[in-house]
């Protein structure tokens, strides 16, 4: 099985930044798109962005011109580059990858267990 998992979260004043990575791993797969999600309490957990294997990128119109979305192929790494946060960017993020197994050709969305960041005013 795949397992991703987060790290880079944390506390961070408005303004400030921060660099979330999720590294995948597993036998036996190949990663297509991976992305970040976040939930904040009482809301939908919403897209934030979006990555595919050739560099292709998609942002939420919240986060664009703030966020960065890149991977590393090689060690099956997806980052979040956060600057100019605001308070309202405070919620669980969570990684999310589209893999296919290796076995049986089979498509799976896997997520990891998500990282908290809070944005103080």
């Amino acid at each position: 099985q795949v397992h991703l998992v987060e790290s880079g979260g944390g506390l961070v004043q408005a303004g400030g930044s921060l660099r979330l990575s999720c590294a995948a791993s597993g036998i036996a797969f190949s990663i297509n798109t991976m992305g970040w999600y976040r939930q904040a309490p009482g809301k939908q957990r919403d897209m934030v962005a979006t990555i595919t294997t050739d560099g292709s990128t998609n942002y939420a119109d919240s986060v664009k011109g703030r966020f960065t979305i890149s991977r590393n192929n090689a060690k099956n790494t997806v980052y979040l580059q956060m600057n100019s946060l605001k308070p309202e960017d405070t919620a669980v993020y969570y990684c999310n990858a589209n893999i296919r197994a290796a076995w049986n050709g089979a498509l799976a969305d896997v997520w990891g267990q998500g990282t908290q960041v809070t944005v103080s005013s």
